[in-house]
């Protein structure tokens, strides 16, 4: 059966960035960098989103679109006979069906917001309140649950329909979408009294500050935040390689994927901070910042309501268009290595994530007291897993892969990367791949598991 492909490049970029604009970028980029400094964290991510993680998706990119399969065909057809490389492929299934037993439960909490504000839940709600409203979420297994099965429903309706018709069509249009909301909304918080203030924290590097929070672990944050930015690692980026035309250089598509990525990152801290800054609300805050700060910031803002329900249908859109993603790669992987038709596939792949994400689901309320690894929950389990383990340990393989004689071999991947018209990568280059990069990918992966 042909393989089926992408109807335009804007079509393959605007997927390919969906999947990796999400919660790393519009919830985790920016308390992070709240929690680290503001703008020198901000140059730490940029410069090892560079040297780091475009090189490594460039990797998952070439793996998918020399083999034009899935994960586990992919290695098998690029990796020297009795090769054991595609066993990775396998953990990459398992790590995506992982990723998104806790992803579609927070995309969850990010649409059930987007009603709470569009129906008026915080209307008259005092600030101090605004805490409740999210504890009670927490505390209710159902809600959490109708809000996970919509998820889950949707996206697997949309992989569903195939790569043009579905996946390309849907996520074009939304990440449209996303993308002019964005931009009406940073436009917004940077007109709040107050706003030259968070613009300043957020922009402007300070090193003293940077110390504070100790420089080590600015480091350590912006090396990670460039991995789980991009979703690489894991295949989500290699099944989009296999649908790809060889019309362009892949080093070309993987810096405009980076750039829409970074784009969206960037200016979703263009909308909190300022904000924050307004209506002097911690923008360390951590986690609860999008659930409870943000919120309390939408009650003070004149038409509030209104501004409340475009961040929360942004926020929707985000981390929709990594679910969409992700879920394409575990139906393309029952298609590819089982055999099954795309309708069989996408319909086990809903029933596997729907009884596998009640955990989560659990997590906050009814298995409020289960501990997984230490201290952490079922929910933050799952992510360390993912984030800590999975993330950077399927990178340093997809690295070794293409540049090891063992594996695919540098001068393979290079052809492959080089391939078509626009920016080409220099075998310069083949030193800092070889031997450099591996020991900044395992400085991570050591850094994570401590």
């Amino acid at each position: 059966m042909k393989r089926e492909s992408f109807a335009s490049r804007i079509g393959f970029l605007l997927v390919s960035a969906g999947c990796a604009i999400g919660i790393g970028n519009v919830w985790k980029f920016p308390y992070v960098t709240g929690a680290n400094g503001g703008g020198v964290f901000v140059l730490f991510y940029l410069l090892f989103l560079v040297i780091m993680g475009a090189p490594v998706l460039t990797m998952e990119l070439a793996v998918g679109r020399a083999s034009r399969q899935s994960i586990v065909k992919g290695y098998k057809a690029l990796e020297p006979d009795g090769g054991k490389w595609h066993l990775h492929g396998w953990v990459c299934i398992f790590g995506n069906y992982v990723l998104m037993m806790f992803y579609t439960v927070v995309s969850g909490w990010m649409l059930d917001y987007f009603v709470k504000f569009l129906t008026g839940r915080f209307d008259g709600v005092a600030a101090d309140a605004v805490e409740g409203v999210f504890t009670d979420m927490m505390g209710s297994a159902a809600e959490l649950g109708v809000y996970m099965a919509v998820t889950v429903v949707l996206g697997i309706l949309v992989c569903s329909l195939g790569i043009q018709k579905g996946i390309e069509k849907i996520t074009t249009v939304m990440m449209t979408c996303l993308l002019l909301l964005i931009v009406v909304l940073a436009i917004h918080s940077m007109t709040l009294s107050g706003a030259a203030e968070g613009l300043r924290f957020y922009l402007l590097p300070d090193f003293a500050r940077a110390r504070e929070a100790g420089i080590g672990n600015v480091i350590a944050a912006a090396m990670n935040q460039s991995f789980f930015t991009l979703s690489i690692g894991m295949s989500s980026m290699e099944i989009f390689g296999s649908y790809m035309p060889k019309d362009y250089t892949l080093g070309g598509e993987a810096i405009r994927i980076c750039a829409l990525d970074t784009f969206v990152a960037i200016v979703a801290g263009l909308i909190i901070f300022p904000a924050c800054f307004s209506y002097g609300v911690e923008a360390g805050a951590g986690p609860p910042l999008i659930f409870i700060a943000l919120p309390q910031v939408f009650l003070h803002m004149a038409g509030g309501r209104v501004w409340g329900t475009l961040f929360f249908l942004f926020m929707t859109f985000a981390s929709f268009s990594t679910v969409i993603g992700v879920f394409e790669n575990l139906i393309a992987a029952g298609i590819d290595n089982l055999g099954w038709s795309r309708k069989k596939s996408a319909l086990i792949t809903l029933a596997v994530l729907l009884v596998g994400s009640l955990p989560c689901v659990f997590d906050s309320n009814i298995w409020a007291g289960i501990r997984i690894i230490g201290a952490r929950g079922v929910l933050d389990s799952e992510d360390f897993i993912v984030s800590n383990l999975l993330l950077p340990g399927g990178s340093l393989i997809f690295l070794l892969f293409c540049v090891t004689k063992w594996g695919w071999n540098f001068d393979r991947y290079l052809a492959e990367v080089n391939t078509g018209a626009g920016m080409k990568l220099s075998p310069a280059f083949k030193p800092y791949f070889r031997y450099v990069l591996p020991f900044l990918i395992l400085v991570i992966l050591i850094q994570g598991l401590l």
